[in-house]
């Protein structure tokens, strides 16, 4: 009994020594051991030391941060600025000389069609009128000084006018020409009919016709004037001209021009005879100094056909000449 009770004593004593020697042999590996605390205490030391120094280099650096911010923005936000188109700069030198006006700022009420018309000057019944001096030129005939004009004028509506048109020449104090007034009415785009009184004066009896044309502009802008005349015993007469201006600048401008007249009975006092009576040929180069004004030279070459051309070689005249010319174009 005795044995067994030392037996048990000494099993005990025994697992106890080797429950302490065993806490003893873990408690070196624990995180709290004193090995560890010695390896953690420089670790706080060493990232403080690097640590000091990153808010003195970041401050210094986000200082201008805020002004280059505070640019751009200022830039991004001036394209939302409200600006007056005469305000906009143009990237180029067209660009910043073509500037748009400012829109209009007038407030529109409610107004009559009458209203309207006249504040927007559109009424189509409105008359209006013009004064052109085609051709004043200077030239020379059978070694004389030779004044010659072509001019014409009208006023009315868009569809109907009252036109005037004369064409003569002066030479050593005698002249010979034309006058004709004329009605004019629009029937197409570019077309109108013109119908009236054509007067001949010059150095034979005077000759006065009923007149009946077309006038208007014909396809690649050629500008077209042909009549037909019916005047006292029967005599009959027909006229042709067709001009086109070709821009070799925007005010230099040369400007070729045809004309022929037919007459259906000779008129020997006049020196006319029947059939081709003449035909004229022109090219005259302009400058336009203003729209409205503008000097030229040019060359015209004239030619008789027939009993016309029989009767000036009779009267010592040449059947055909060529001329130089000077003059002057202006409209109002």
């Amino acid at each position: 009994m005795s044995r067994s009770i030392v037996l048990a004593s000494a099993i005990a004593l025994g697992l106890s020594a080797f429950a302490a020697h065993a806490a003893e042999d873990h408690s070196a590996h624990q995180p709290g051991a004193e090995d560890h605390s010695e390896h953690q205490q420089p670790a706080p030391e060493e990232h403080s030391a690097h640590q000091q120094p990153v808010p003195e280099d970041h401050s210094s650096h986000q200082q201008p941060a805020p002004e280059d911010h505070s640019a751009h923005q200022h830039h991004e936000s001036m394209p939302m600025a409200p600006q007056s188109s005469s305000q906009q700069v143009g990237s180029t030198e067209s660009e910043r000389r073509h500037v748009p006006p400012d829109p209009p700022q007038l407030q529109m009420h409610d107004m009559s069609t009458r209203e309207m018309i006249e504040l927007m000057q559109m009424d189509d019944a409105a008359n209006f009128g013009r004064v052109l001096l085609d051709q004043f030129e200077w030239t020379e005939v059978d070694d004389h000084d030779a004044l010659s004009w072509d001019a014409q004028a009208w006023y009315g509506g868009d569809y109907n006018k009252a036109w005037l048109k004369t064409e003569g020449e002066s030479v050593a104090g005698d002249q010979e020409g034309r006058v004709e007034l004329l009605w004019d009415r629009t029937f197409a785009r570019w077309w109108s009919l013109q119908t009236g009184v054509r007067h001949d004066f010059g150095e034979g009896p005077s000759r006065t016709w009923a007149a009946f044309g077309v006038q208007g502009l014909a396809p690649y802008w050629f500008e077209v004037d042909a009549a037909l005349y019916v005047g006292e015993d029967g005599r009959t007469a027909a006229r042709f001209s067709a001009e086109y201006e070709l821009l070799l600048t925007q005010r230099l401008i040369l400007q070729p021009e045809f004309e022929f007249n037919v007459y259906g009975k000779d008129d020997p006092r006049n020196g006319l005879g029947s059939g081709l009576a003449d035909t004229q040929l022109g090219l005259r180069l302009r400058y336009e100094i203003r729209r409205e004004f503008a000097p030229y030279a040019g060359v015209v070459w004239s030619r008789l056909y027939g009993d016309t051309a029989d009767l000036a070689r009779s009267a010592g005249h040449d059947a055909d000449d060529l001329q130089l010319v000077i003059g002057l174009r202006a409209w109002f």
